[in-house]
């Protein structure tokens, strides 16, 4: 049956300026091209991200990326040297994490945990 996760998907209103936006913001590598999507690697995870040309979604309650980092606040300050959209960096009993937007208001979160 299933096997794995093969990818994740958000839509974005233009794919080439959307990918030059991952690459540029959050380093991921553009791994494969064609039209209306592209896809990119997300560090040592097998698991890509993949950028589709469309509408993107309005809903706030949106499927979303949760990317992991040991570097959590080198991170979160990272972003906003380049000034990515983050909400405030936020503690639980478990984890360390963030929301974070791209340039067509797709909601990703970054977070921590031992």
């Amino acid at each position: 049956m299933l096997e794995r996760i093969d990818t994740f998907c958000l839509r974005v209103r233009d794919v080439e300026r959307a990918s030059e936006w991952y690459q540029k913001n959050l380093g991921l590598k553009e791994t494969f091209r064609d039209d209306g999507y592209r896809i990119l690697s997300v560090g040592n995870s097998s698991v890509p991200i993949t950028i589709e040309e469309g509408e993107p979604s309005k809903s706030k309650h949106q499927n979303y990326p949760i990317f992991f980092t040991s570097a959590i606040a080198e991170t979160y300050e990272t972003f906003k040297s380049r000034d990515v959209e983050v909400s405030e960096l936020q503690r639980d009993e478990v984890n360390t994490f963030f929301d974070l937007y791209d340039i067509d208001g797709n909601r990703m979160q970054v977070c921590f945990w031992e």
